[in-house]
This record gives structure tokens, C-alpha cells and sequence, in this order.
């Protein structure tokens, strides 16, 4: 029996690119990959523009082609990862459905695959996108390596095969904030990377913003760093002790020079300020790490589900 090849492609106003997409990846496991049986997967997170309709007709055309829409817009994290866990291939491809995840690096994925790696997944060596947005991520990637317990994996975006033996541990996690990333890195069995160039988007505009890119690190710190807090307790002692010595000096200047030595309201305005400031910051990120453990005590599921098309379609093993 032909193993079977499932491609999961996340997407959100993406009406420009899911015909081409779906086009493309066909022609790929018809022609390259004709050994294997294969699906795609799209999980729609309540699109506003006319996604939805071509998903539809897509799956009437093709019913390798199925379709998940979400009940409402339940982010970049749970989406993607939801959809791996409906996958029900013996391997799955995690890809975005822009085209700056090259359709032809699915051939190189699978023959590292066939070769017994479990996980093989897309490093980017350079990047046609925002140079800007390329160094700050690049950048994210190098702190949150620093900052964690785990290994995590520079220039990573989630784009990758992934073997059933872990697309498993997956379903076995209940995380309603999972972090793809890091459950790799953590959880994941060895990887084979593969270099590649990640292209500039096809059609339509990137979704991300600051806030939902601000979002997704804080999510990738909170989950796997002690560093931060422990920053606290640390400078807490550091700048107590610079306090005393500053004191101590203050007064022995004070007492050597009574009528000279005037510091002025200015160094008690200044320290005042930075403590204030090191206490805001501190406590702004002690409440990132109150936001993620109540979202993983509330344990909501990760998506609703409005509708879903061919899944009704028997696998080839039941008929």
C-alpha cells in the first residue's frame, strides 16, 4: 500500500495564492512523487475575503484537497498546529501559503524522510523579504537560544516535514498555546535542515503586525525561559547593594565636606526614575508570564471548527 503524504497550509485572507498553491503542490506529488498518495490540507482561519469560496471549489474539483474553517480567528499559533493534528498522512508537511516556502523543497523533505529522518525542516540562509524584518528576526533567534534551557533552532519558521511517529507526540499534548518551535527543540526527534531561500510573498499582504509578532515572542519566552524573572532577583541585589555603597559614600562625603558637598534633588530624581523604570519593566514581564500559565490553566481547545470539507472520503485502507 502507497504511504501517503499530507501538506497542512495555514491561511487567513490568502484568496491570491490558495488556487496557485494547491495547483502547484498537485503537479509536484503527481509528477516527482507519483509513489505516494498524498492530501492537502488547508485550515482557514475565518478569512474576510474570498478564500473560503475558492477553498470550496477546490475541494469539489480534487477531493485530495480538504479544508478546515475555523469558527473565528484563532491566531497563527493554534491554527497551524491544530491542522497538523488532523493530518492523517505518514508524514506531514507544515508550509505557509504565501510561496515564501518554496512547492519544490516538499521533494527535497521527502527523500530526507525516506532516508529515516523523522523531522526535516527549512533553515533560511537568506531571505527576499524586509531586510529590516530579516535582522530583527535573526536577531529574536540568537536571544531566545541564549535565554532558554532548550536548543532552539535559528532562522526556523515551522516550515518542515514532520514524521507520524511525532506528529503523535503532538496530538498527545494538550497546550492551547503551543509553540511549534520549541515542542521540536524539546520534544522533537533528530532533524535533518536543509537550507533554502525563503521568497517573497505571491499575492496579498503579510498579516503580521507588531503586536501579533510581539505576541508570538513573548509566547516563545515565557514558555521555555527562567532567565527573565531571575533577571529580577539579580539586579534587585545588584542595584541594592550600588544603593548602599552610593549611601555610604554619600555620607562620609557629606561629613568630610558639610559646607561644600551639595549633590542636589538631581542623582534622587535620576535613581528614582530608573528603579521605577526596572520596576515596570519587571512587572510587565511577570504579567506575560501570569497571561501564559492562565491560558494553559483555562485549557480552551485550540480551534473551533465551523466546517470541514472531504473528510467524509474513506482512506484507501477502509475500502
Amino acid at each position: 500500500m502507497k504511504k501517503k503524504i499530507s501538506v497542512v497550509i495555514p491561511t487567513y485572507n490568502e484568496e491570491g495564492n490558495v488556487k496557485p498553491l494547491a495547483e502547484a503542490i498537485v503537479t509536484v506529488m503527481e509528477t516527482e512523487l507519483p509513489q505516494y498518495r498524498y492530501e492537502i490540507l488547508f485550515i482557514d482561519n475565518h478569512s474576510k475575503d474570498r478564500t473560503r469560496m475558492y477553498l470550496r471549489e477546490l475541494c469539489a474539483k480534487n477531493k485530495n484537497i480538504k479544508a478546515i474553517f475555523n469558527a473565528r480567528n484563532f491566531g497563527q499559533l493554534r491554527s497551524p498546529v491544530y491542522g497538523l493534528k488532523q493530518a492523517t498522512g505518514d508524514c506531514v508537511v507544515r508550509m505557509c501559503a504565501d510561496f515564501q516556502d518554496p512547492v519544490d523543497m516538499i521533494v527535497k523533505f521527502v527523500r530526507e524522510w525516506e532516508k529515516g529522518s523523522k523531522i526535516v525542516i527549512g533553515i533560511k540562509k537568506a531571505s527576499k523579504e524586509n531586510r529590516m524584518m530579516y535582522w530583527i528576526r535573526g536577531c529574536y533567534y540568537k536571544l531566545i537560544r541564549k535565554i532558554t534551557d532548550i536548543d532552539h533552532i535559528e532562522q526556523f519558521t515551522g516550515f518542515g516535514l514532520y514524521d507520524k511517529a511525532f506528529v503523535d507526540v503532538v496530538r498527545d499534548l494538550h497546550d492551547p498555546m503551543p509553540y511549534l518551535r520549541g515542542i521540536i527543540a524539546e520534544l522533537g526527534f533528530d532533524y535533518t535542515a536543509i537550507p533554502y531561500e525563503q521568497q517573497k510573498r505571491k499575492a496579498g499582504k503579510s498579516k503580521n503586525n507588531f503586536y501579533s509578532l510581539y505576541d508570538y515572542a513573548m509566547i516563545g519566552i515565557t514558555s521555555y525561559s527562567k532567565v527573565v524573572l531571575r533577571m529580577a532577583t539579580f539586579l534587585g541585589f545588584i542595584v541594592g547593594g550600588i544603593s548602599v555603597v552610593a549611601g555610604i559614600v554619600y555620607f562620609i562625603l557629606k561629613l568630610l565636606y558639610w559646607d561644600r558637598f551639595t549633590a542636589g534633588m538631581a542623582p534622587l530624581l535620576i535613581g528614582m526614575f530608573f528603579l521605577g523604570a526596572m520596576q515596570l519593566f519587571f512587572i510587565g514581564l511577570l504579567g506575560e508570564y501570569v497571561l501564559s500559565i492562565n491560558t494553559r490553566v483555562l485549557d480552551r481547545p485550540l480551534v473551533v471548527e465551523e466546517e470541514r470539507l472531504n473528510f467524509e472520503e474513506k482512506e484507501d485502507s477502509e475500502k
